[in-house]
């Protein structure tokens, strides 16, 4: 997929292609090394602390607050 950028054909808005990254980043266990057992904890905490960067992001804060707002997903 290097090279193309999904959110051009207009399927994701430019917000959701880092959204998206970062989810993938936690699903798969983050910077690990090698294949890894690894708690739920370590899982919960690689979570957390991506939400915390997100929550940085002034795109995501506007999600956030048309969703608490008018109950819809603002697709920025």
């Amino acid at each position: 997929m290097e090279g193309r950028q999904p959110h051009r054909a207009a399927t994701i808005s430019e917000h959701d292609t880092p959204i998206s990254q970062k989810l993938g980043h936690v699903l798969c266990g983050g910077d690990l090394s090698e294949p890894t057992e690894v708690s739920e904890q370590y899982l919960l905490d690689l979570e957390r602390k991506t939400f915390l960067e997100l929550c940085m992001q002034r795109k995501t804060l506007e999600r956030l607050q048309s969703i608490i707002t008018s109950g819809k997903v603002l697709r920025n």
